[in-house]
């Protein structure tokens, strides 16, 4: 036993933290979430959101904004980055809780490497450390953070990302203890975006950024909070999950040798995680030759905690008003795939949301909760169609692709990193300059900043 407070426990750790002892895992997934991010961010740039996000933080300085040539001050640059690149719900994501890691610890790590000159092993010790914190936090979370009401990637990457920027900075195991208890108190964001599609679930990762990277720059100048900040009777955990999290066995055991941030998940689609293993079962059921105008009626057998994000109220999710709520539309998803053969970019647009087959289908797209379902533990999809000469068809996807049972290749990142930036208009042949910087800035050679990210 140890009288350590969490945060203590974690500070003690996150101060030692030697890159060489990282596997190479972790390390190539850090360089995946990279290349993932970056490419997102740019493919975002000029949405209504990416330019109000923009314009909102015009101060200049010296730190980039991924894809423009002019820079930002440092906490304005990782807002920008964070909102762009979790805009479109296409960044990396975890199992066991969905926690965005990459949109948060990618803008905050780069942005304080320009701003403090940085090396690219300290960056590299900053990024490693910021994700394996916000997978464990995640872990702590489960499903309670979502029941309270508040979105896991925005509380829970404010901590993550002061972790990681503490980390970078080399601070003393008291700074980080209070540069984490700060990040407490300026953690926040609600889910209330599910009603209607706007864009605040987009600022969250932005906004967690640099809350993260204030934090740590308050922890170094002496500025103090609570060393019981998980824990305390009214700590985080209090304040933002339901019911209260108290194991946080995730979050401080085995420190340095289970590693958490190799087991990130990328996404292929374009919308929530949860929908995704839906739009391979539709899309395996359309490689069938079953049509649409054959279907009569689907019903997605569910796990419990995705119901109040993608399919209640469910006559709402079948015709969601904007491109942004069809992402976290199980039935829009589904038919998505079913009709297009893919939900990426392309499918979440003004035009192919008001699409009269999609939301046809979709019409026909029901729910039962299944008590079996191992959500948040592992992401399935399971569909029943029924056919209008009666028959039945049934499509089942074990896992999610991109997860830690199926994993991408690096390959398979960079035809969707490709795709991403010529959506965008941009040289898709940046993609692959980009991913070997990514792998040597993980290696802790070259620098923390690039030409590649301005243009």
């Amino acid at each position: 036993m140890t009288d350590l407070t969490v945060s203590e426990r974690l500070a003690d750790w996150l101060a030692d933290f030697d890159l060489s002892t990282v596997p190479a895992a972790a390390r190539r997934a850090a360089a995946d979430t990279i290349l993932d991010t970056v490419c997102l961010t740019v493919a975002a740039l000029e949405t209504d959101y990416g330019r109000s996000v923009r314009a909102a933080f015009p101060d200049p300085g010296p730190a980039t904004v991924w894809g423009l040539p002019e820079g930002r001050a440092p906490e304005a640059a990782a807002v920008i980055n964070g909102t762009c690149g979790h805009g479109e719900d296409y960044d990396n994501t975890f199992e066991g809780c969905p926690v965005h890691s990459g949109v948060v610890i990618i803008p905050a790590l780069l942005a304080a490497a320009e701003r403090y000159g940085l090396s690219a092993t300290d960056t590299a010790r900053g990024i490693v450390a910021g994700i394996e914190v916000m997978c464990r936090l995640g872990l702590v979370a489960d499903k309670a953070v979502h029941k309270a009401g508040f979105h896991p990637t925005a509380v829970l990457g404010a901590m993550s990302a002061a972790a990681g920027v503490a980390t970078a900075l080399r601070l003393d195991r008291t700074a980080i203890r209070n540069a984490l208890g700060v990040a407490g108190s300026t953690a926040s964001g609600i889910i209330e975006y599910l009603a209607d599609g706007s864009s605040t679930k987009r600022l969250h990762a932005g906004w967690a950024a640099q809350a993260g990277m204030r934090a740590a720059a308050l922890g170094a100048a002496g500025f103090t909070g609570p060393t019981t900040v998980f824990e305390g009777d009214h700590g985080f955990f209090y304040a933002f999950s339901t019911p209260r999290a108290t194991d946080f066995a995730p979050l401080v055991d085995d420190l340095g040798t289970r590693w958490e941030a190799a087991r990130l998940a990328f996404k292929p689609f374009a919308c929530g995680t949860m929908t995704q293993p839906y739009v391979d079962a539709a899309i395996a059921l359309a490689r069938r030759g079953i049509r649409p105008e054959d279907v009569v009626r689907i019903t997605c057998d569910v796990g419990e905690g995705t119901v109040h994000r993608l399919w209640e109220p469910l006559a709402l999710k079948q015709q969601p008003p904007t491109p942004y709520a069809a992402k976290f539309s199980g039935p829009y998803c589904l038919a998505a795939g079913w009709v297009w053969g893919d939900a990426g970019l392309a499918q979440f647009t003004e035009t192919s949301v008001r699409d009269p087959r999609v939301l046809s289908l979709a019409a026909k797209v029901n729910f039962r909760i299944d008590p079996a379902n191992e959500y948040p533990a592992n992401y399935t999809g399971h569909i029943k169609a029924e056919l209008a000469d009666g028959t039945i068809a049934e499509s089942f996807i074990p896992c999610l692709r991109g997860g830690a049972r199926a994993p991408m290749t690096r390959e398979d990142l960079l035809v969707k990193a490709r795709a991403n930036l010529a959506f965008a208009g941009r040289d898709s042949a940046a993609a692959d300059r980009l991913a070997s910087w990514a792998d040597a800035l993980m290696e802790g050679t070259g620098t923390p900043t690039s030409g590649l990210l301005r243009c």
